[in-house]
């Protein structure tokens, strides 16, 4: 698998925030540990989506996790449920998962972006990309998340999970397969989201599409070991 050095330093150890911030805790930001950085981003204000959306979604799995998958914001039964990958696309991921011989329990599961952004359409509530900005303001979390669970590798599942934990904007489906070291160490392999399969509505494409990604976390398999 190729690696290649990250141009951008991404800082797992994020303590600063500006005044325009929403308050977090009287001691900036310093958990003992993922329950208590969730309890804290119960609250949180960093950006506008918390205005509409139901609850913060944080991530969950095991705290001593060797691999973190990151996602790129909960859905519309995240959102409701409180909890991430647990929509269509989290089925999916958990198929693929269990194919390549990877326990979901044993590693953590997050998003970049904790709040589910969406337009409302009647009755209906479309999925919204996060924007740059939003990325940034949630990147606090995922950056604690790291560095509670301290994994030794790091799955972007997307271009927006790319861009939180690379710094950067990068080319996804170009770089797919590709593992990126950042400068603190930590490895990012690079691959689409769940939910990209289920846009496919070709049903060979769509099944070629399963099995590359099938592959990419069986990838995913070999770093882990």
């Amino acid at each position: 698998m190729p690696t290649q050095a990250s141009p951008h330093h991404v800082k797992v150890h994020a303590r600063h925030r500006s005044a325009k911030d929403a308050p977090l805790r009287e001691d900036e930001g310093d958990y003992a540990s993922i329950e208590e950085a969730r309890e804290a981003a119960a609250g949180c204000r960093r950006c506008p989506l918390w205005r509409d959306a139901t609850q913060m979604v944080f991530g969950e799995g095991r705290e001593t996790a060797e691999v973190v998958f990151v996602g790129e914001q909960p859905g519309d039964q995240e959102d409701i449920a409180g909890k991430p990958f647990v929509g269509p696309a989290g089925r999916v991921f958990d198929a693929i998962l269990d194919e390549a011989g990877i326990a979901r329990q044993k590693t953590y599961v997050t998003n970049a972006v904790k709040h589910f952004k969406f337009e409302p359409r009647g009755k209906r509530r479309i999925h919204s990309k996060p924007n740059a900005g939003e990325i940034k303001a949630c990147r606090w979390w995922l950056d604690h998340e790291l560095s509670l669970v301290g994994p030794k590798l790091a799955v972007a599942l997307g271009a927006t999970a790319a861009q939180s934990l690379l710094g950067k904007a990068v080319a996804v489906t170009k770089m797919r397969g590709r593992t990126i070291e950042r400068e603190d160490g930590l490895r990012v392999f690079l691959t689409v989201h769940p939910s990209f399969i289920l846009r496919i509505r070709d049903e060979a494409d769509k099944e070629a599409e399963r099995g590359r990604f099938l592959e990419d976390l069986k990838a995913v398999k070999a770093l882990m070991e």
